[in-house]
C-alpha cells in the first residue's frame, strides 16, 4: 500500500520544527517529514553566540524536542539528508543519492548561510563563521587555547562573539567597515552605548576597517589580518560575522519568485499554492513595516515562529496570516538589548532614561505613532512596548521622555 505524501519540510531548522509543531497543534493529521542536512535534531540557534560560547549552556540543552516527541507526534525526522531539486509538476523533491519524495504540501525552511570575505589569497585555517552548532563548537574549542582574536563585523553576531570571547579571557579586536557598530539595526544612541560597553571591557573597536588580506604562517594558519589602509592586526584566529544570505537556491531552481529570499505572502505561500517558505529564507509582507506591502526578510526567532504558525494554519485548513509585532534581542556582557517593532531612517527618536545608568529605552515615532522601541536592561518596558506598537498608540515626545509618566496610560486610550 502506497503511503500518503503529506507535508514535507525542507530544513530541520527552528522554523521547520515550528511548522511541524504548529501543523499538529492546529489539527493536521497527515504525514509529516522533516528533512535536514545537519546531523543534529532541531535546536535553538540564539544561544550559539551567547550561552553556549560562554559555557553556560550545553549542546544538549539547545535541542528543541526530545526523540520521544517525534514518535508521539508522528513526525519523521530525516537528518543528514540533502534535497537537490524540486519538481513542481510531479510534486516531488529529489534527494541526494537518487531517492525521490512526494509531497502534498512543501515548506522551505532552509535558513541562511554566512557571507564570506572576498579575498584573493587561498583560504587559511583558523578562520571561523558562526551559523550552526558545529561552528559554535569549533569556536568554543579555539577559545580554549587562543589568545588574540580578530572579529570581522560589528553586527549582532560579531559583538556577541566579541563579548563571549572577551569574557573567556581572549584579547579581541573588532574590525568593521562602517562608522559605528550595529549601524544597520539600531539608532546612534544605542550604537554608542554598546561601543562604550565593549571598550570598557577592553575590546578594541576599529571602524572604517575594510579587510584586504590575511597572512598565514608556514602551516597555513592565520597569523594576521591586514586592512586596505595598511593597518595590520596579529591574531590566532578570525571570526567573520558580516551578515547572511538566504538559502533560496532550491526555490530559484524551481522557478519560484526570489529576491534575496523566497517571496511569500502573509501566510507564507509562494506563487505555487502547494509550496511555502518560513524562517530566515522567507521574504514576506510585515504589517508593522513602513510599507505594509513591502516584503521583508527578518532574521529572528519571533519571525520564524510566527510565520511558521501562519504556514501551518493554511495546511490545517484555517488560514491565519502573520500579524505579530516583530521583536529581537541581543545579550552582551551584563546588558540585554530588546527591540520591538521596525524603524526606518527619519523616524523621530525620543530617549527615556540615561544610557550612562545602563538602563534606558529609545522610542521611535512616525507621524506621532510609536513604531519601534530599543530597550537596554528594561524588560518590562520592552514587553509594554510590544503592546503599544500593536495598538498603534500615539504619544508625544514629552510623555515618552518623562520617566515619571506611566506608559500604561497610553493603552487606555488605544
Amino acid at each position: 500500500m502506497m503511503q500518503e505524501a503529506g507535508l514535507v519540510i525542507i530544513g530541520a531548522s527552528y522554523a521547520g520544527m515550528q511548522v511541524a509543531d504548529a501543523a499538529r497543534a492546529k489539527g493536521y493529521q497527515g504525514r509529516i517529514r522533516l528533512v535536514g542536512e545537519e546531523a543534529f535534531s532541531p535546536y535553538q540557534r540564539p544561544p550559539l553566540s551567547k550561552g553556549l560560547l560562554l559555557g553556560k549552556q550545553t549542546p544538549e540543552a539547545l535541542t528543541i524536542r526530545a526523540p520521544a516527541y517525534f514518535e508521539a507526534q508522528r513526525i519523521e525526522l530525516l537528518l543528514q539528508t540533502r534535497v537537490e531539486s524540486i519538481d513542481r509538476a510531479a510534486k516531488t523533491v529529489q534527494l541526494e543519492g537518487g531517492n525521490a519524495m512526494s509531497y502534498d504540501w512543501l515548506v522551505l525552511a532552509t535558513g541562511a548561510r554566512c557571507r564570506q570575505l572576498k579575498l584573493d589569497e587561498p583560504s587559511v585555517s583558523g578562520v571561523y563563521t558562526l551559523r550552526g552548532l558545529d561552528d559554535a563548537l569549533a569556536i568554543q574549542e579555539m577559545a580554549q587555547t587562543g589568545r588574540k582574536v580578530c572579529v570581522v563585523g560589528a553586527g549582532f553576531i560579531g559583538l556577541e562573539v566579541a563579548s563571549a570571547l572577551n569574557q573567556k579571557g581572549l584579547e579581541v579586536d573588532v574590525l568593521d567597515a562602517g562608522d559605528r557598530v550595529l549601524k544597520r539595526s539600531v539608532p546612534e544612541v544605542v550604537s554608542h552605548y554598546f561601543e562604550e560597553l565593549h571598550a570598557a571591557r577592553g575590546v578594541r573597536l576599529h571602524q572604517g576597517a575594510a579587510v584586504a588580506a590575511m597572512e598565514s604562517d608556514a602551516q597555513g594558519a592565520v597569523k594576521a589580518v591586514v586592512l586596505s589602509d595598511g593597518r595590520r592586526f596579529e591574531c590566532d584566529a578570525v571570526v567573520v560575522g558580516i551578515g547572511v544570505d538566504a538559502n533560496d537556491e532550491l526555490a530559484q531552481q524551481a522557478g519560484l519568485h526570489c529576491e534575496q529570499g523566497v517571496v511569500v505572502d502573509a501566510c507564507g505561500r509562494t506563487a505555487d499554492p502547494f509550496i511555502f517558505a518560513a524562517g530566515d529564507c522567507a521574504r514576506f509582507p510585515n504589517p508593522y513595516g513602513a510599507d505594509p506591502q513591502e516584503h521583508l526578510r527578518l532574521e529572528s526567532i519571533q519571525a520564524s515562529n510566527d510565520l511558521a504558525k501562519a504556514v501551518a494554519s493554511v495546511i490545517a485548513g484555517a488560514p491565519a496570516p502573520y500579524s505579530a509585532v516583530p521583536w529581537f534581542w541581543s545579550d552582551q556582557y551584563e546588558s540585554k538589548l530588546q527591540i520591538a517593532g521596525l524603524r526606518i531612517d527619519g523616524d523621530e527618536a525620543v530617549l527615556r532614561g540615561d544610557p550612562a545608568s545602563g538602563k534606558f529605552s529609545l522610542f521611535s515615532l512616525r507621524q506621532g505613532s510609536i513604531v519601534c522601541v530599543h530597550s537596554v536592561n528594561k524588560p518590562a518596558e520592552h514587553l509594554l512596548a510590544r503592546k503599544l506598537i500593536e495598538a498603534r498608540v500615539s504619544a508625544s515626545p514629552e510623555q515618552l521622555a518623562d520617566e515619571q509618566f506611566v506608559l500604561k496610560q497610553l493603552l487606555a486610550g488605544a
